[in-house]
């Protein structure tokens, strides 16, 4: 068993929020909580990933982005987890390889915003994501539009749950997704680490 992720019985239902969370803001929570609701799950786990392969800049040190995570996002049906950085994935399709052969008792769902829908098929092994775990997607500010016209969207039409069916995703065999709607702040990573209150980065020493 990994540090951080606990033993879990048989047919829980964990979804899988992964990003660099660099930093983790209210916007994550809000989606986390909804997530909960919507797609019918026992758990979310956040994985806090080294680094993200499809940007060039690193982020800030794997231990303050997890330190702000776990303040960040407090609900006992969440969880904080270093998982890649244990195991020695970089992308989404390992890990999850990874967690199925930890957990084979547990059911996985892939949780990702509407604006990763737009570019999911840049993904390394994106199409077998699609058939081994149900996806569910988050709308977030200005993205639904393109999202619902994205690639993998279009390919994987005939496999999408209707957003009053979302409740199913969780006990769906993949290859199933849904799309929801939520009302969303506008707040993202990007704005915090320009507005300077978030100002360390990868390889910039940090003060005891």
């Amino acid at each position: 068993m990994k540090q951080g992720l606990p033993y879990v019985p048989r047919g829980q239902v964990i979804g899988l929020l992964g990003g660099s969370f660099d930093p983790a803001h209210e916007g994550h929570a809000h989606i986390t909580r909804e997530a909960l609701k919507r797609f019918g799950l026992d758990e979310v786990w956040w994985l806090v990933s080294p680094g993200n392969p499809l940007k060039a800049r690193g982020p800030a040190r794997l231990g303050q982005r997890m330190a702000r995570a776990r303040e960040v996002m407090k609900h006992p049906r969440v969880r904080v987890s270093d998982f890649e950085a244990q195991v020695g994935t970089a992308y989404t399709a390992e890990t999850v390889r990874a967690l199925m052969a930890a957990y084979p008792q547990a059911r996985f769902v892939w949780l990702m915003g509407a604006d990763n829908l737009v570019q999911f098929d840049q993904w390394r092994e994106w199409r077998w994501i699609m058939e081994n775990v149900p996806v569910g997607i988050l709308a977030r500010p200005r993205e639904r539009a393109a999202a619902r016209g994205a690639k993998a969207a279009r390919i994987f039409k005939r496999f999408q749950l209707r957003g009053e069916a979302s409740l199913l995703l969780g006990q769906a065999n993949a290859p199933a997704w849904c799309f929801v709607n939520l009302p969303m702040t506008d707040v993202s990573s990007t704005k915090i680490r320009q507005s300077g209150s978030w100002p360390r980065r990868a390889g910039i020493p940090e003060k005891d």
